[in-house]
């Protein structure tokens, strides 16, 4: 009685934070609140000043966006506002890529392949690892991997929503890490760039958007461990023994596919070849001045080079297996890719009018300037100013599951008043990816949740929110402790995050 008491306000306190979330208004409507409130703000702060934290006897004072000169700058602005917006590009030209290797077939062929060959014993530390690799194809993987482990777990005669579970947590909790850059990349370091060139133009000039890739790396296979542990020593002995009637069987991949896997290996590993021309020569095209590789237009370049690796493959792959015949089937695949994005493109038209009027108005670096200030005098820096950055966004990711619309609102704020207080940009948002992914598998709102449920109540019918919720809560804490155990040692080591990306600001 007292355990059902235990779940039932459990799952009571799981509805209030699903009922709050859903008056939050969407997304598009939420950041046009937000647009509309810099314009107010900027009228009622007008006169406010500071000196530029690093430009010395500059002063910044707010400007007022409901003057003749603000108002001007609305209407004529709004346009670049949106072609200009940071990601907007990035994410589509990324997209289309990715959406050859997804429309081909290419992505759940070899996440099938990866997760069906495999001995018996290491299923679940392939599903897990899958399931973190999978981010490098977008959202694929909670509709391809978190219902194939639920079919292999039944298929060996274990618990389905265990194996359901291990592919959840890989896919969302740990959808940062990746062994390849992925469209989160770009996407969040363009928004980081463009925040800290606020604060300091000539630091974030020479940033790229490999900034966390060292950190994402080591993170694959430390969370692969983790989410083993978890699966088999908290959540699979908890789940029990399986008592449903859903029997299954596991298929592999087919003839065709395995060919079109080894094709498209091939074609990937020709196209690294190639790329490998254009850096690693001393006369390569894409090395910076001097030989320079680390501030090079080769880390500039990410995109594209993102684009190529997974265009060049996913067309190899669709090729051999007859799901790409001609040159209308690419355009095609290409043209379904781009109709997904259609809200994405919205989303960043009122985005870009937000982030261009905090950062026209000043608005922004004042706030940075004036809580680094308070921090600093209320001595709550280091490792404890962290954590309470990575608990703050955690929270917020209840609420609002986009990764870009959180931190296209957090970054303007924090990323400036982090390198006031001598933290690089680059910190700033590895602590906000931990946040985000960790937090994925325990928020309701998280667009994929209702799905993955739907996925379980074929092997249980009475799965519910708060029975998701429970059996993800280890996953969700595990990886936390961990990833932020990393992070106090990586800065404690004083380890680069990523290619030229330290974790403190340089001093002058």
């Amino acid at each position: 009685m007292k355990e059902k008491n235990k779940r039932g306000f459990v799952v009571q306190s799981l509805d209030v934070v699903e009922r709050v979330g859903n008056k939050l208004p969407h997304p598009v409507t939420l950041f046009a609140i937000f647009a509309l409130l810099v314009i107010l703000f900027s009228a009622l702060l007008s006169g406010i000043s500071v000196e530029h934290p690093t430009n010395e006897g500059e002063i910044l004072e707010v400007n007022n966006l409901l003057s003749a000169e603000g108002i001007k700058y609305i209407f004529t602005s709004m346009v670049a506002n949106f072609t200009g917006f940071a990601p907007l590009g990035t994410v589509l030209v990324t997209m289309l890529g990715i959406g050859i290797a997804e429309r081909s077939g290419l992505i759940s062929a070899g996440l099938r392949a990866l997760v069906t060959s495999v001995p018996n014993q290491l299923i679940t530390a392939a599903l897990v690892f899958g399931g973190i690799m999978s981010s490098m194809a977008a959202d694929a993987g909670y509709v391809v991997l978190t219902p194939l482990g639920a079919v292999l777990f039944a298929g060996l005669g274990r618990h389905p929503l265990a194996g359901l579970a291990a592919a959840f947590a890989g896919v969302s909790a740990g959808f940062s890490a990746n062994l390849l850059l992925t469209s989160l990349d770009p996407l969040l370091g363009s928004l980081t760039q463009e925040a800290a060139a606020v604060y300091d133009p000539v630091y974030a000039e020479g940033m790229n958007f490999a900034m966390n890739y060292f950190f994402m790396i080591a993170s694959v296979f430390v969370l692969t461990i983790v989410g083993t542990l978890v699966t088999e020593k908290i959540v699979e002995p908890r789940l029990g023994k399986y008592e449903g009637g859903v029997t299954e069987s596991v298929d592999g991949v087919s003839a065709i596919e395995k060919k079109g896997l080894l094709g498209a290996l091939f074609a990937f590993l020709g196209t690294i070849a190639i790329l490998s021309l254009l850096i690693v020569p001393e006369w390569g095209p894409l090395r910076g001045e001097d030989g320079a590789i680390i501030q090079s237009p080769f880390f500039s370049s990410l995109v594209p080079v993102i684009l190529i690796l997974f265009f060049v493959p996913g067309f190899v792959y669709g090729r051999i297996t007859k799901s790409i015949k001609n040159d209308k089937d690419v355009a095609d695949q290409l043209s379904d890719t781009m109709a997904t994005m259609g809200a994405y493109i919205v989303l960043a038209f009122a985005a870009g009018q937000f982030v261009a009027y905090f950062t026209h108005t000043n608005l922004g670096i004042i706030m940075a300037v004036s809580g680094a200030e308070f921090l600093e005098n209320t001595g709550f820096t280091g490792i404890p100013l962290i954590l309470t950055f990575i608990v703050v966004a955690g929270f917020i990711n209840l609420f609002i599951g986009s990764a870009s619309a959180k931190w296209a609102i957090m970054a303007p704020v924090f990323v400036p008043m982090m390198m006031q207080l001598g933290y690089s940009p680059e910190l700033t948002q590895l602590a906000y990816r931990i946040a985000d992914s960790t937090t994925n598998v325990i928020s309701p709102l998280m667009p994929y949740f209702a799905i993955v449920i739907a996925f379980a109540q074929k092997y249980d019918k009475k799965v519910g929110i708060g029975t998701l919720i429970s059996t993800m809560i280890p996953y969700s804490i595990a990886f936390t402790i961990i990833w932020v155990i990393m992070l106090v040692a990586w800065m404690w080591l004083g380890i680069d995050l990523g290619p030229g990306s330290p974790i403190y600001m340089p001093k002058n």
